[in-house]
């Protein structure tokens, strides 16, 4: 069994359902054991969308990452993820963060994500639920990658989500 962190978002249509829905779907997939507060965050490379609704889930699964991934993508679709401009608006987002203490890099997928530690709407709700995780190639815990970040985007808590900074 597999302890891997997922990066959730959605900016399109009913946010906070669509990302409830999607953790729904990945009970199929796995445990989900740990899930962040909700985080509204301004869209980061193309910038004329809506903001986004970004959290993060720990997930117990079996899937290799390969599978996951594959998996990942069958629910996006599912859940009216179409191809569009990168960085553009979707429905929804599931991204394989952390996958154990993985390295690995294909064409298909790179593990861990290559930009997890510049991304504060990825790093504060995954600090939020695995501070001490040691991120496996810049080997500083997910608190320091989160706390040495650059003033960027903005990332504020979600009223009603129980976030606390």
């Amino acid at each position: 069994m597999a302890t891997v962190y997922l990066g959730m978002g959605s900016n399109l249509g009913d946010r906070e359902k669509n990302l409830n829905l999607a953790l729904e779907k990945l009970g199929r997939v796995g445990k989900v054991t740990e899930v962040s507060s909700l985080y509204e965050t301004e869209p980061v490379g193309y910038q004329d969308q809506p903001w986004f609704l970004n959290m993060v889930c720990e997930l117990q699964t079996e899937l290799s990452p390969h599978e996951l991934l594959q998996s990942l993508k069958a629910i996006e679709k599912n859940m009216g993820r179409t191809p569009g401009p990168r960085f553009g608006p979707r429905p929804i987002d599931l991204d394989i963060l952390l996958y154990k203490d993985l390295v690995l890099n294909t064409p298909e997928l790179i593990i861990p994500h290559p930009r997890l530690a510049e991304r504060a709407f990825v790093l504060i709700p995954l600090a939020e639920i695995a501070p001490q995780v040691l991120h496996p190639v810049l080997k500083k815990t997910i608190q320091e990658l989160r706390d040495s970040l650059s003033p960027g985007s903005e990332v504020r808590p979600f009223p009603g989500s129980g976030a606390s900074s």
